[in-house]
């Protein structure tokens, strides 16, 4: 169902795991110890497709009975087929409900349980009277149980034999929900799962068919007794075609429509800049000749008119707060696979307030502009501002690169955004040309269609270098 091929894996200089060689089959319930530190959570977060490899691959078997390439050291990854994931650090937003976090789990694949089926999993594991609550109200055992069931249930109802990675199950729950751990990994292993699990638990690691001891960045196994299955799981759930990215978006807006964050941090510095802008403008009067002074007046309304926008596009997503919380986004990297940046960065731009934040901006400040200027400006304000959009993208995977680093905070991701300057410069000569020479749809250079497209495509390529450089 799983295997690795001479892995190599590296943390900043430190080789953790060399010249590994490892399979996991059908029922296999697999424990990994070794000191803290000797590489298991590396080892689960390399067969989850999260962690670059110096060297080897990592492949899983598809439903289709194929190998799919899930990561390997030359660039190559996947996304993982059908699987369940228990990391360390839980990776769940604190913004999420019980319930939500559990069917986010199970739909990200494709899966449609029922409701009876939800509420039976989450009494089991004694959380059915919390299931309206969110994650950040619940205490620490709660949410490792929350956590825990998260990345056995897709499995459970899983029609197909399937691979469950957990890293440290037991660490934080209690007498009765280690019970229950037990239960369901001895009744996944009799239903043909596999489980691959990170543990310093010893009971665990008895009741476990095979024992991984990680010493030095190599392994050496030995055979375990096993479980018998003993809890009633629920049965196989319905699959249709999964759609984790749609599943992202909607788990995104969720999260923004019940604490608006992303919202208010964009529009706040928006509105002081222009409210800034308006002051500026005040005591300036734009001559109606063409004359030099004038182009230059025009430019400088360009720029205070786009700047809002701007502004509201490069800010910090709220988006990259909430990934980087407990290893969410490591959760949501291991389940959209090489998606995961392109998706988050798209995902959390500025998408809806450029353009109504342009219009505001120009009808506040463009007082002194003559009548027929602004007809013709209002026509085709829409354009620079959709540039915006992407513009907006390319600030947001900066930010997640960033965000993605060792020691996030000591970068100045100030300076990475820029390059973002260059196309606001194009955007503001287009408009400046369109007030004073209308618009044309001429590719000449200079022209206000030319200048856009050459904005956008600065701001793809930007983009681009931040989304799918980091992989390789």
């Amino acid at each position: 169902m799983l295997r690795i091929s001479d892995l190599e894996v590296h943390r900043g200089n430190r080789v953790v795991l060399s010249g590994l060689e490892l399979y996991v089959s059908s029922g296999d319930i697999l424990a990994l110890e070794g000191k803290n530190g000797s590489g298991k959570t590396s080892l689960i977060e390399a067969c989850a497709g999260i962690l670059p490899l110096t060297q080897g691959k990592v492949e899983w078997m598809t439903p289709s009975g194929e190998w799919l390439t899930v990561r390997d050291s030359e660039g190559r990854r996947s996304r993982p087929p059908l699987m369940g994931l228990t990391l360390q650090s839980d990776g769940i937003c604190g913004e999420e409900t019980v319930e939500e976090r559990l069917m986010t789990s199970i739909e990200i694949f494709g899966l449609k349980p029922t409701e009876v089926a939800i509420t039976e999993m989450l009494s089991e594991w004694g959380l059915d009277h919390r299931r309206e609550d969110r994650v950040s109200q619940l205490s620490g055992g709660l949410t490792r149980r929350l956590s825990v069931l998260s990345g056995l249930a897709p499995v459970a109802l899983s029609e197909t034999p399937s691979v469950s990675l957990l890293d440290e199950p037991s660490e934080g729950l209690d007498s009765a929900a280690r019970l229950t751990l037990s239960n369901w990994i001895g009744e996944l292993s009799s239903r043909g799962h596999a489980i691959v699990m990170a543990t310093h638990d010893q009971e665990l690691i008895s009741e476990s068919t095979r024992i991984i001891s990680i010493q030095s960045g190599s392994i050496s196994e030995t055979a375990g007794e096993g479980r018998t299955g003993l809890a009633e799981l629920p049965s196989a759930c319905p699959k249709v075609e999964p759609s984790p990215i749609l599943t992202l978006a909607g788990w995104a807006f969720r999260m923004e429509k019940r604490n608006p964050v992303d919202t208010i941090g964009r529009l706040t510095p928006a509105i002081l800049a222009l409210l800034l802008s308006y002051t500026i403008l005040g005591g300036i009067d734009i001559p109606r000749t063409a004359s030099m002074s004038t182009h230059i007046g025009y430019d400088l309304v360009a720029a205070l008119v786009l700047a809002p926008a701007f502004i509201s596009a490069v800010v910090s997503p709220a988006l990259v707060r909430r990934l980087s919380e407990e290893d969410c986004g490591r959760w949501w990297a291991a389940m959209l696979g090489p998606m995961a940046r392109p998706a988050n960065s798209v995902i959390s731009a500025s998408i809806l307030l450029p353009i109504p934040l342009t219009y505001i901006s120009w009808f506040v400040l463009s007082g002194s502009i003559p009548e027929e200027t602004s007809d013709e400006v209002l026509k085709w304000l829409w354009l620079p501002a959709l540039v915006i959009i992407d513009v907006s993208c390319a600030a947001s995977a900066l930010h997640l690169l960033v965000s993605d680093l060792r020691r996030s905070s000591a970068v100045a991701a100030s300076l990475l955004l820029a390059v973002l300057v260059w196309p606001f410069i194009e955007l503001m000569d287009a408009l400046s040309v369109i007030m004073t020479s209308g618009m044309s749809l001429d590719l000449e250079i200079g022209s206000p269609l030319s200048s856009c497209i050459l904005a956008s495509l600065t701001a793809v390529m930007v983009w681009a270098v931040a989304v799918f450089l980091p992989e390789y």
